[in-house]
C-alpha cells in the first residue's frame, strides 16, 4: 500500500511593490466639495511599509503595514488656495479600518480655513474608503490566478471575488463577474466598436477627454489627467487608468486604459475618432484587447459613464446611433 507523507505547505508572495503603486493610485487625486471650496490630494510622498501574502495549507493570510503621507491643496470659494497635510502611520492588517488614525493639518504659516474641517470630515471618509479598497484589492485582484498547495496536496486555483466596500460608483461596477485570472498566460480578448452622435464640435468634445476639470465634472468624482503623448490619467477616484499614446487635436485620441478590476498590467487599446459632421461630431469608440470576460459591461460602461454623462452634463444630447 502506498503511503503518503504529511506536507506542511508554506509559501509566500511579496505585494509590497504592488501595493505601492495601488496606494498611490488610491489616494492621488482624490478630491472633496462643500460649501467652503474645494480640496484634492496633490502628492503621495510618503509610503512605506510592506505587504505579502502567505499560503498554509491552502488558506491565504494577508499581512500588511504601512506608513503613509501625503499633501492636499484647498481653494476657497473666492479663489484663495491653501496647503496642507495629510498621515496615515497605522494601516495594517491589525487595525480595523474604523481605526485608522488619518491626521490631517495645515501646513506651517497657512492662515485658518473652513476648508481644515471639510478635510478632516468628509476628506477623511474619502480617504478611509480609499485604503479599504486597496485591502479588497490586495485580496482580489492581486491573488487572481494563484495556484494554492492544499493540505492534501491537490491544488486549486484562487479565485475570490472583490467586495465593494464603499459607495463610488465606478464603470463595470453592476457586473458580477469575476475578473479574469493573472496566470502569466494570454487571457481570451476581444474588439468592439461603439458610434455616437454629439451636438457639438470636435474642438469642444476633444477638450472633454484631455480637460481634468471637465473629466470630473462628467464622471462626478476626482480624475488626473496629463493632457500629452506618454500622459497618464487615472479616473472614477483611481478606478480607471492608463496612458494616452496618440493625439491628434480635433480628430483622434488613442489611449492605454483598464479597469483596476483586470488583471495587473493588461490595458485595452481604445481609439476616439472624432469625425465633424458640420453642426454635430460623430465619436467612432474602438476598443482592442479587451477582456473577453468583460466586453459587455465595457461596451456598457463606455456608453452609459461616458456618452451618456457627458451629453448630460455639457448639453450635447443627440440620438445614439
Amino acid at each position: 500500500m502506498m503511503q503518503y507523507s504529511h506536507i506542511n505547505l508554506w509559501t509566500e508572495r511579496d505585494a509590497t511593490n504592488w501595493s505601492s503603486e495601488k496606494l498611490k493610485e488610491l489616494l492621488m487625486g482624490l478630491w472633496v466639495e462643500g460649501e467652503e471650496g474645494k480640496c484634492e490630494i496633490t502628492e503621495v510622498s510618503k509610503v512605506e511599509g510592506e505587504a505579502s501574502i502567505n499560503n498554509r495549507k491552502g488558506k491565504l493570510i494577508f499581512f500588511y503595514e504601512w506608513d503613509l503621507k501625503a499633501d492636499w491643496r484647498g481653494t476657497s470659494k473666492s479663489g484663495i488656495q491653501y496647503k496642507g497635510n495629510i498621515e496615515v502611520p497605522n494601516l495594517s492588517d491589525e487595525n480595523d479600518m474604523d481605526d485608522l488614525d488619518i491626521s490631517v493639518s495645515l501646513c506651517k504659516d497657512e492662515p485658518e480655513t473652513a476648508l481644515l474641517s471639510l478635510m478632516r470630515s468628509e476628506g477623511a471618509k474619502k480617504i478611509r474608503t480609499a485604503l479599504a479598497s486597496y485591502v479588497d484589492f490586495l485580496k482580489t485582484e492581486f491573488t487572481q490566478g494563484m495556484i494554492l498547495p492544499t493540505a492534501n496536496g491537490v491544488t486549486k486555483q484562487q479565485t475570490a471575488q472583490a467586495t465593494t466596500k464603499s459607495n463610488i460608483t465606478h464603470i463595470g461596477s453592476c457586473s458580477a463577474a469575476p475578473p479574469p485570472p493573472n496566470t502569466g498566460v494570454k487571457i481570451p480578448t476581444c474588439k468592439f466598436s461603439i458610434k455616437d452622435t454629439f451636438l457639438t464640435s470636435p474642438e469642444d468634445l476633444y477638450r472633454v477627454f484631455l480637460s481634468q476639470e471637465m473629466v470630473q465634472a462628467f464622471t462626478r468624482s476626482s480624475a488626473m489627467v496629463e493632457a500629452e503623448k506618454g500622459g497618464k490619467f487615472r479616473l472614477l477616484d483611481g478606478n480607471v487608468n492608463g496612458e494616452f499614446q496618440e493625439l491628434v487635436p480635433e480628430q483622434k485620441i488613442v489611449m492605454k486604459w483598464r479597469f483596476n478590476s483586470w488583471p495587473c498590467e493588461h490595458y485595452a487599446t481604445v481609439t476616439l475618432t472624432l469625425t465633424d459632421k458640420g453642426n454635430e461630431t460623430e465619436l467612432k469608440i474602438e476598443c482592442r484587447a479587451v477582456p473577453e470576460s468583460e466586453e459587455e459591461r465595457t461596451r456598457d460602461g463606455w456608453q452609459r459613464y461616458y456618452c451618456h454623462a457627458i451629453k448630460q452634463t455639457f448639453g450635447y444630447g443627440a440620438r445614439l446611433c
